[in-house]
């Protein structure tokens, strides 16, 4: 009797032992492959099958996280959001449910938000890009043969219990013994020289790759890196050289053209800037650049930042080629305010609390122009997080940094107010104006439109030092200048004042981007109903008036034909 029962326990653990082994995932756990889309719009319904049109596929942050779909519906419409997350953590304050599958099956939860559906799903590539969205049942038994079948099967259920915990503590012994492995093996790394703590710490990841990536970085946790072949330099700056390359795909003969921004070795600090500033999801909008990963490149010593590609190029190249339609115009201006008005913003849509950032190099060749004509600020290297917790001293120290044509005039006096962090945003909003102008200055409804130039045109030279700027901007008190042919259009006339308002001289009297993007809001509003009305002479509502007589600095000239600006609530300290 003794005999077969030791037979039976040797046969058990062997079953155990192997069902563990072929279930064993690989020494280093491969994150899972998603789509990864920004909220967009859709036409699923809700019901069937949808699928979530993202076209964007990305390796997740930990191998811990899972992939997500959730469909929202709203008052215009169907949206449909596809991302990565760790479901011990909750997202939208609701936590996730049924992951350990390859389908995604979608389920109502009550969140932060109001209503939405859920589905996340594991065991396959980009499995969240089908979502099933199926009746809810009644699971009510009323034969009982099934209460038969559920006594029976508790047996089952509880060997099955029996067999995953053994599974898992047979698990955990091997990583444990890996993680020993790999430990001895650091300890017998050279440390890396020339380079600050934080600059080893990217060096060196945890799986010792040569290769190392950020938080954000939705693309590449592997030990090898990304599969990535530069194409055509097309673009080349003061840190860096931006390149259009092709991001090859895993599973295919397909590949994703994307952006590679090169930093040299000596450039390090500008890269950890930019890669720190991308890597905050609260930077996510559409109207900032999307970021992809982050890379340490140690065979051609450089560091990369791979974002999405725009095959428009940057705005200063658009307006370089086309004249803009004033419908064009409203667009570009639009999303323009709204880009900065994010990063300005110190809560996001949902009311979440958000860090501000300033840009501090806001130009037309730092802004590039997407398919559908809208903008999306780039270019983070001179970026600055208005952490609350950043002292006087350490604001003092971050310098005077940008683009010696659009610098404010107290950027270039070096007369910031470190005591306000709203001056810095304020600086930002200067140098939008300078971007709206230039945007103006190539709309057809100016009337005759001249080749590009960039702000202060032949004023200056074509790179000119702080010196030269102050001449103009402090001494002359001059400005881009504004004929008066330009005002005849009212979209334009408005335009105008909204510009000058945000480069006066006094920073505290300039627009908010937050303001500038209602402003132009109103515009478009405005500007369809005249446009359906049919008197051409027909102006703008009489409440919508304001009186303005508004002098262009420096050029002695005033706007006198503005008399249909709308008029909205701008407080600079508006801000939400």
């Amino acid at each position: 009797m003794e005999r077969p029962r030791g037979v039976l326990s040797l046969c058990l653990l062997t079953v155990l032992l192997q069902s563990g082994t072929l279930g064993m995932p690989p020494l280093y756990p491969m994150s899972q492959l998603c789509m990864f889309c920004d909220l967009e719009l859709s036409s699923c319904s809700g019901t069937g099958t949808c699928m979530s049109n993202c076209s964007i596929t990305s390796i997740c942050d930990d191998s811990n996280e899972v992939c997500v779909s959730i469909w929202r519906k709203n008052e215009t419409g169907f949206s449909i959001e596809t991302l990565c997350h760790d479901p011990s953590k909750p997202l939208y304050g609701v936590m996730l449910e049924d992951y350990n599958s390859s389908t995604c099956v979608m389920k109502e939860k009550n969140t932060t938000s109001g209503m939405a559906h859920f589905c996340s799903c594991t065991d396959e590539d980009e499995c969240n890009n089908n979502m099933l969205f199926s009746p809810i049942l009644d699971p009510t038994p009323d034969d009982p043969l099934v209460s038969v079948l559920l006594v029976s099967l508790v047996p089952l259920l509880v060997m099955g219990i029996v067999v995953v915990v053994m599974f898992h503590w047979y698990r955990a012994y091997r990583q444990r013994g890996i993680r020993e492995w790999e430990s001895n093996i650091k300890k017998r790394k050279p440390k890396a020289a020339g380079l600050d703590c934080d600059a080893c710490a990217i060096m060196m990841d945890d799986d010792g790759s040569d290769s190392s990536s950020t938080h954000a970085n939705s693309l590449n946790h592997n030990t090898e890196p990304l599969p990535i072949e530069l194409e055509l330099l097309v673009g080349k700056g003061r840190f860096a050289q931006v390149y259009k390359a092709k991001l090859k795909q895993s599973t295919s003969d397909q590949f994703e053209t994307v952006a590679v921004k090169i930093f040299p070795y000596e450039e390090y600090a500008s890269w950890k800037n930019e890669k720190d500033i991308f890597s905050n999801t609260d930077l996510r909008h559409e109207n900032v650049l999307h970021f992809l990963t982050a890379e340490e490149r140690k065979v051609e010593k450089q560091y990369w930042i791979i974002t999405a590609f725009h095959h428009r190029g940057n705005l200063q190249e658009h307006l370089t080629r086309h004249v803009i339609s004033w419908e064009e115009l409203q667009v570009l201006g639009m999303s323009l305010s709204q880009g900065v008005a994010h990063l300005h913003s110190d809560r996001l849509l949902c009311g979440r609390p958000k860090v501000p950032i300033v840009h501090r190099d806001l130009k037309s060749s730092n802004i590039l122009v997407k398919n559908d004509l809208t903008l999306c600020l780039s270019d983070f290297g001179l970026a600055l997080r208005l952490d609350s917790c950043l002292t006087v001293d350490d604001l003092a120290n971050s310098g005077q940094v940008g683009t010696a044509r659009y610098m404010a005039p107290e950027v270039l006096e070096a007369r910031l107010n470190l005591e306000n962090m709203e001056s810095f945003k304020q600086t930002d909003i200067y140098s939008m104006a300078l971007v709206l102008w230039e945007m103006t200055s190539r709309c057809e409804a100016i009337g005759e439109v001249k080749d590009y130039e960039p702000a202060y045109g032949s004023k200056v030279r074509e790179h000119p030092c702080v010196e030269s700027m102050k001449d103009n901007v402090l001494r002359d008190r001059g400005r881009p200048e504004i004929p008066d042919s330009w005002l005849q259009h009212q979209g334009i006339a408005v335009i105008c004042a909204t510009i000058m308002e945000c480069w006066d001289h006094d920073p505290e009297a300039r627009l908010t981007a937050h303001c500038v993007a209602e402003r132009i809001s109103e515009l478009e509003d405005e500007m369809e109903k005249l446009s359906s009305r049919s008197s051409s002479a027909e102006k703008i509502p009489a409440e919508l008036k304001i009186p303005t007589d508004l002098e262009i600095p420096g050029d002695e000239q005033k706007i006198t034909g503005i008399q249909d600006v709308i008029a909205v609530d701008c407080s600079v300290s508006d801000e939400k």
